[in-house]
């Protein structure tokens, strides 16, 4: 890996503590269209999305906006430089085939452009930034799931059970464009919130943590997205 330790030059980044995990497989989505115009039933519906995610062997291109190549379908719940990656952990995956045992769920069944190995929600914080083959990224977000998941699968109740579960995913922006292929490792280069896991923000948003001052404090970090800002006020 390259040294970096200049890209955060106000920062104590290089003494952080060492973090890497691998990146398992990486996906791209293309536009499709089906399902029922006349339904109005969310798992038979039509709809338009590219959430039937691809694997690629790699090398690709992270840049601002998410993987050169990758569709967004719908621009107004997705994509822009917050929602650049979706990155979810491998592991939740023998947890899902646990639950949904008629489901095949591998890399990409959640939508996500990333899965990870050795990284899930509860080891990830809020404004955590990554060294990624060439890439610097950074974490924005938890996922918050939407009816698309349950829609993809064909169960109701699936979108809610994420939430519930915590099995939610991550949202990282791009800070350093550059290429990725898979197998890669992440390793970690700033932790500026380590007490503020993925997994602890999921609590605060879907009402398992209600301290009014820990959603202050979660509000008032710099690096969390302006829309999950928007969605706690």
């Amino acid at each position: 890996m390259t040294d970096t330790c200049g890209y955060f030059p106000e920062s104590s980044r290089c003494g952080v503590q060492p973090m890497t995990f691998r990146i398992a497989s990486i996906q791209i989505g293309s536009l499709v269209s089906e399902g029922n115009r006349d339904s109005r039933s969310i798992v038979d519906r039509h709809w338009t999305t590219v959430f039937y995610k691809q694997p690629v062997d790699g090398p690709v291109r992270l840049t601002r906006l998410g993987i050169k190549g990758d569709r967004v379908a719908d621009t107004r719940h997705h994509g822009g430089p917050d929602k650049a990656i979706l990155c979810y952990a491998a592991s939740h995956y023998e947890r899902w085939r646990e639950d949904l045992p008629d489901l095949e769920m591998t890399g990409g069944a959640l939508g996500e452009n990333l899965t990870v190995q050795g990284a899930d929600e509860s080891s990830v914080c809020i404004g955590d930034s990554y060294e990624l083959g060439q890439c610097v990224v950074q974490v924005s977000q938890p996922r918050q799931p939407c009816w698309k998941i349950a829609r993809r699968w064909g169960i109701k109740t699936l979108t809610k059970t994420v939430a519930q579960t915590g099995r939610t995913g991550w949202y990282v922006r791009v800070l350093q464009e550059g290429s990725l292929s898979p197998g890669q490792l992440a390793q970690l280069i700033e932790r500026p919130h380590p007490d503020w896991t993925v997994a602890r923000a999921n609590d605060i948003l879907f009402g398992r943590e209600v301290d009014r001052m820990s959603v202050m404090e979660l509000m008032q970090i710099e690096e969390l997205a302006d829309a999950w800002k928007s969605d706690l006020a």
